[in-house]
C-alpha cells in the first residue's frame, strides 16, 4: 500500500500561486502525482498548470485495469502530449496568454515500480534508507552549462539566470518528455516538488526530514516550512510516496 501527502504554498513573495498539484489513487492500477509550476505572467502560468493537470487527470483516470510497462510508458506520454497541444493551443490564440507554459513532473507508482514522466524543472527524488537521488534532469540553462563544463554545480545554484527553463509544455507544438523507470521496495520514498522546493531545501535537509519522526504530512510541512523559512522567494509545492507494502 501506498501512503501520500502533499501541500502546496504560495510562499511569501509571490501573490498568485502557479503551482498545481494532483494525487489520485487507483489510476491504471497505480497512485498518480503530479506537480506542475506554470509560467508566463498573470494569470497566464496558473491556466497552463491547471490546463496540465486536468487533463492528465483526466486522460490518465479513463484508463481502465492494470497497464504493462510499455503500455503505462504509452499512456502516459500521450497525455502529456495532449496537454501540451492543448495549452499551446490556448497560448496561441489570446495575446495575454501568449508565451505561457508550464513544468511537469507526474508520476505512476505501484508497490514494485515508479514510472516518472517529466518536462522542466520541476523535480522528483528517490530516497532509500542510505541516500537521496535526484530522478529527473533540470531542463535549464545552468544545467547546459553544467554538463558542458562552464559552471560547477555549486555556481549554478547561485546563478541570476538559474530559472530560466530551455524546456516547457506548452511553449513549442510538440515537445519531448522524459521518462525514468525505476524499481522501488517497501520503505522507499519518492518525492515530487516545484523548484520553490528544491531550489532552497538541499538534499540532505529532504533526508534529514523524510528519514525523521512524524507522519507523512507532518513531513511536507517541514520541508515547506524550511523553504519558507530560507525566503520563500517562490511558490512551494511538494508530494511525498511512501512505499509502504
Amino acid at each position: 500500500m501506498l501512503k501520500t501527502a502533499y501541500k502546496t504554498d504560495v510562499g511569501r513573495v509571490r501573490s498568485v500561486n502557479e503551482d498545481r498539484i494532483v494525487v489520485k489513487d487507483g489510476v491504471a492500477g497505480c497512485t498518480l502525482a503530479i506537480v506542475a509550476d506554470g509560467m508566463g505572467g498573470h494569470q497566464a502560468g496558473d491556466t497552463a498548470s491547471q490546463i496540465t493537470i486536468e487533463l492528465l487527470e483526466s486522460a490518465l483516470v479513463r484508463v481502465s485495469g492494470e497497464l504493462d510497462d510499455a503500455e503505462r510508458k504509452a499512456r502516459l506520454v500521450d497525455a502529456i502530449r495532449e496537454a501540451n497541444a492543448k495549452v499551446f493551443e490556448v497560448a496561441s490564440g489570446k495575446e495575454h496568454y501568449r508565451g505561457m507554459g508550464t513544468t511537469v513532473t507526474a508520476a505512476l507508482a505501484d508497490a514494485s515500480r515508479v514510472l516518472i514522466g517529466h518536462i522542466g524543472d520541476s523535480r522528483a527524488y528517490y530516497i532509500n534508507h542510505e541516500t537521496v537521488s535526484q530522478i529527473t534532469e533540470d531542463h535549464t540553462l545552468v544545467n547546459e552549462l553544467v554538463k558542458t563544463g562552464q559552471l560547477t554545480p555549486d555556481e549554478a545554484a547561485v546563478h541570476p539566470r538559474r530559472n530560466v527553463i530551455t524546456r516547457a509544455l506548452g511553449t513549442e507544438a510538440d515537445v519531448d518528455v522524459d521518462l525514468v523507470f525505476l524499481p522501488w521496495s517497501a520503505g522507499d520514498l519518492l518525492l515530487l516538488c516545484s523548484d520553490g522546493l528544491s531550489n532552497l531545501v538541499p538534499e540532505s535537509e529532504m533526508t534529514r526530514t523524510v528519514r525523521g519522526e512524524g507522519t507523512l504530512s507532518e513531513k511536507v510541512d517541514r520541508l515547506v516550512e524550511y523553504a519558507l523559512n530560507a525566503g520563500g522567494d517562490d511558490n512551494i509545492s511538494v508530494v511525498l510516496i511512501e512505499n509502504g507494502s
